[in-house]
């Protein structure tokens, strides 16, 4: 079992995450995106290739799959995930979750390397009071550079040491150390922790367990 991260101290509290794999199951409107990529430009990569490298910014995606000249392929991917974006399912309990966390006086961030034409339908959805939405439209590196985490952190005007950023990737634990910021691995998302070991919350109420300094209220006060 894994040991609670110590509460960040009060007040500001942020609670960082990510998107896909995180709050939403958006596997199958990746797949559905990256076969129009395929069937449209004559690629040959299957989706678990794809799949290896999530959590990075596509452009970066295409550079590991070997290849440069990506901007076709985007185009024609971000139009097949908007199209597809209904397929798109909330991980049981997320939304509660993160109601309970607002109740007890936490900011509430996403850090995603998902467009944000992509990204704001899917977060408006959620119907949560995100505070800050940090996506590769905001200028910076994406991740694993700590900046997208920073970036975040600095418009709610939180301290590193004041956060915790939840995700499901290599890539967003290494943006979190990067950043300063401590972790959490989603352990019902895309991937696996790296070394150093992570703390895991096994499901989003698990996240409840890990960093509650006190009762937490069930729904939000807004």
């Amino acid at each position: 079992m894994s040991t609670p991260l110590p509460p960040p101290s009060l007040p500001p509290k942020a609670l960082l995450l990510d998107l896909d794999g995180v709050l939403l199951d958006t596997r199958p409107v990746m797949e559905r995106a990256w076969q129009q990529v395929q069937n449209e430009h004559g690629l040959d990569v299957p989706f678990e290739e794809y799949e290896r490298h999530l959590g990075r910014p596509f452009a970066d995606i295409m550079e590991r799959l070997g290849f440069t000249e990506s901007e076709r392929f985007h185009r024609t991917y971000d139009g097949a995930s908007i199209a597809a974006a209904h397929r798109a399912r909330e991980f049981n309990g997320t939304v509660e979750v993160l109601h309970a966390f607002v109740a007890a006086g936490w900011l509430l961030g996403i850090v995603t390397s998902k467009p944000l034409e992509r990204a704001a339908p899917l977060l408006t959805n959620l119907r949560c009071p995100f505070s800050t939405v940090r996506t590769p439209n905001g200028g910076g590196r994406g991740k694993p550079a700590p900046d997208p985490v920073l970036l975040a952190l600095t418009d709610l005007g939180v301290d590193p040491a004041d956060a915790v950023y939840v995700g499901d990737m290599a890539v967003d634990q290494e943006a979190a150390r990067r950043a300063g910021v401590p972790y959490v691995h989603a352990g019902w998302g895309y991937g696996c922790p790296s070394a150093p070991a992570a703390v895991v919350a096994e499901s989003p109420k698990d996240l409840l367990r890990l960093l509650s300094s006190g009762p937490f209220l069930e729904g939000s006060l807004l």
